[in-house]
């Protein structure tokens, strides 16, 4: 009756955004999941790759703009996430860390390129080596990833500046350990930024989540979704919302 009177009216009927789980890679010794609400309507967007028999490239990004004036920038810089990740992490033996250095520079330039111009995109893109439990790892202005262990949960702040802004912008590499019983977060801005009363749920929100969670990355990517959700007594709107983890041993 509710849908019948709407089109009635000439209005449509409210979609309410749901919890969407992409599908899981598989690693050894590991496990990654990404999950979503439904209503993406910014420029947010993921992708992951096997790029050497012991290596995995993921990246999450935010390019600047509404979903729809974003996508030609959106679906450049996946296709240069994926070949030129390919190209330069698949070799035995290489630095790690250069090679990241490199796939961001070519991101960056490749960003300028299909925006004509300047187009800010945070973005976090790690390669994690499955036979040294490592995470080589590059953030240009992105929301801090987050390394929990048995002890503690730690940032993986910024190493640069957001891609798309300069031609020449350096941007560095860091190498973390991912132990056993570890887990990682990359969450959007969506997430930090969830409001409830004047409150945000923040990076101590997602901290919480991850000490309080010990089951696989999809149960991680999950919770963190849901505990949003609970903490805004709606589902969000505001801004796309994505969690990307990736748990060891668990």
């Amino acid at each position: 009756m509710r849908r019948l009177l709407s089109r009635v009216l000439g209005r449509s009927e409210e979609v309410v955004p749901q919890i969407v789980q992409a599908d899981s890679p598989s690693l050894q010794g590991a496990d990654m999941a990404v999950a979503y609400f439904s209503s993406c309507a910014g420029g947010d967007f993921h992708d992951f790759a096997r790029v050497s028999p012991t290596r995995f490239l993921f990246g999450l990004l935010d390019v600047a703009g509404k979903r729809e004036t974003s996508q030609a920038v959106r679906k450049a810089a996946q296709a240069c996430f994926r070949s030129a990740g390919e190209e330069l992490l698949s070799a035995e033996e290489l630095n790690e860390s250069d090679a990241m250095v490199e796939l961001a520079r070519r991101l960056n330039l490749e960003i300028m390129r299909a925006a004509g111009g300047v187009r800010s995109c945070p973005a976090f893109a790690g390669c994690y080596n499955e036979e040294l439990g490592t995470l080589c790892y590059v953030n240009a202005g992105h929301t801090p990833g987050l390394l929990r262990d048995d002890s503690s949960v730690v940032e993986l702040p910024a190493t640069g500046l957001p891609l798309g802004l300069f031609a020449l912008a350096p941007t560095d590499a860091r190498i973390v350990g991912v132990g056993p019983q570890s887990s990682l977060a990359i969450v959007s801005r969506g997430v930090v930024e969830a409001e409830c009363r004047r409150e945000e749920f923040g990076l101590a929100g997602v901290k919480i989540v991850m000490q309080a969670t010990t089951g696989s990355a999809k149960d991680l990517s999950q919770s963190i979704l849901e505990r949003v959700q609970d903490f805004m007594c709606k589902a969000p709107k505001h801004n796309d919302v994505t969690a990307l983890t990736l748990t060891r041993g668990n």
